[in-house]
């Protein structure tokens, strides 16, 4: 296991920043409102010829126990126990603070090793920036500019210093056998809900106020011999009502997390039924790719008159998606959790299977003789062989004459014949139809002498006729 090293700091004093830094990614929500970071966010620091540690971005400690700031303070005070080595980030511009001086204080009653960092200091003096907080005490202190990038190659070598060969806490992996899962949805769906009642701990910030998460995060976990990565993502609202900066960045990531999955588990509140919004996040995943289940939250709280009226609300409003999954849930009280997975594993299944191109090139014939395509302008289009072309989504190249002539119900045929023959659940099905080129297409027919020697011949026999 990697060493780990937590962030942590009042808000605004350049976390998330100082993460991507060392990280060398994006994958942190990056804003100067305060308090953009709610939950933990785990990454990998990996320096050429040296060893590698986790890093887990927190969100700013705000001095409160209430609301969504004191959960903030909880799951940033989680992450600092765990750790192999905090770094206790400070404001180089703004000086010390009595917030600060408060966290100081619980960094000491928690006796973790504890490295000062002073960030922001580009454009300033370090070593006044660095006198500011000599009151505290640190022999190991360094000043960075997290932003552009300066000091962090210094800090990166004290911190594996710092830091035991093995450390206890665990970090994300790129293990290729992980079910790559997001949660999508509206906001205040039960997305966070979800995930905490999966790992069975409060991972995520869960409150009833929407929009409670901003970030993308994802968490690996092992469930019944199987590993799996949950990514939980903000609420995806209609663009109209988006007006925050922070919120549209929430929404690249969250779409960002949608290309990076294998299945979306789309979220529906049971209470409200299906809105034009929830068929706007169905797009999304559509339009990605991506296999889908279609997860029914708040299940338990209907009564039997309601359940036959969203029963039958679902299935006229999600009839574009019929081949998706549809499972009805209690985030709350885990009902239902076991047929999710089990849906889960049946999309992953099918939106990754490797088929080949006889199989395929078969099922095409099959579907060809027991329908042919329809006469259009007098042309009728001839299948001549099909291969695969990709998986998740599965995607079949079919080869042929007069193609374009096919029409969209056609194309449905063959994808509702595929999906029957191959059983494929979950999953959208995509074609690529290819036609072969014409080989004496802009060439000239040049006649020789024999040729035009016979056409003459045929001109005055037609002309004495």
């Amino acid at each position: 296991m990697l060493p780990l090293v937590a962030l942590v700091g009042r808000p605004n004093v350049g976390k998330s920043t100082l993460f991507n830094a060392l990280t060398r990614t994006r994958d942190a929500l990056v804003h100067d409102q305060p308090g953009v970071t709610r939950d933990r966010h785990y990454g990998v620091c990996r320096p050429e010829d040296q060893r590698h540690f986790a890093v887990v971005d927190t969100g700013g400690i705000a001095g409160e126990d209430e609301g969504l700031a004191g959960a903030t303070t909880r799951q940033a005070r989680a992450a600092a126990e765990e750790a192999d080595l905090v770094l206790f980030i400070v404001d180089g511009r703004e000086g010390a603070s009595r917030l600060d001086d408060d966290i100081l204080a619980w960094l000491r009653k928690t006796a973790r090793p504890t490295f000062l960092v002073v960030n922001k200091t580009d454009g300033l003096d370090s070593h006044a920036a660095l006198n500011e907080f000599a009151r505290y005490g640190f022999s190991d202190v360094i000043a960075v500019s997290s932003a552009h990038r300066q000091g962090i190659d210094e800090l990166i070598e004290q911190v594996l210093a710092k830091l035991p060969e093995d450390g206890d806490a665990a970090q994300l992996d790129n293990d290729p056998s992980r079910i790559r899962v997001a949660f999508i949805g509206r906001p205040n769906v039960g997305k966070s809900t979800l995930v905490n009642r999966l790992l069975g701990e409060e991972r995520m910030i869960a409150s009833d106020i929407p929009g409670t998460t901003r970030d993308s995060v994802a968490i690996d976990m092992e469930r019944d011999g199987r590993l799996y990565r949950l990514i939980d993502t903000a609420g995806l609202r209609r663009k109209s009502r988006v007006d925050e900066a922070v919120e549209k960045f929430s929404i690249i990531k969250t779409l960002h997390a949608i290309e990076q999955c294998q299945v979306a588990v789309v979220m529906l509140d049971a209470t409200e039924g299906v809105t034009d919004q929830d068929a706007s996040v169905l797009g999304y995943a559509l339009d990605a790719g991506r296999a889908l289940v279609i997860a029914i939250n708040k299940w338990d709280g209907l009564s039997d008159y309601q359940r036959q009226q969203t029963e039958s609300l679902l299935s006229r409003k999600l009839a574009f998606v019929s081949w998706a999954e549809a499972v009805r849930i209690s985030a709350t009280h885990g009902s239902g959790l076991r047929e999710l997975f089990a849906a889960v594993h049946r999309a992953h299944a099918s939106a990754t299977h490797e088929f080949s191109t006889s199989e395929v090139t078969q099922a095409m014939e099959v579907a060809y003789e027991a329908n042919p395509p329809p006469v259009v302008r007098g042309h009728v289009a001839k299948l001549r062989y099909a291969h695969p072309a990709a998986s998740n989504p599965p995607t079949f190249v079919i080869h042929g004459t007069r193609l374009r002539t096919l029409t969209d119900s056609y194309k449905r045929y063959l994808e509702n014949f595929f999906r029957k023959r191959f059983k494929l659940v979950g999953t959208p099905v995509r074609f690529i139809f290819k036609e072969g080129s014409n080989p004496y297409e802009g060439k000239k027919n040049v006649l020789n002498e024999k040729q035009i020697a016979k056409r003459r011949r045929l001109i005055r026999h037609v002309k004495r006729g």
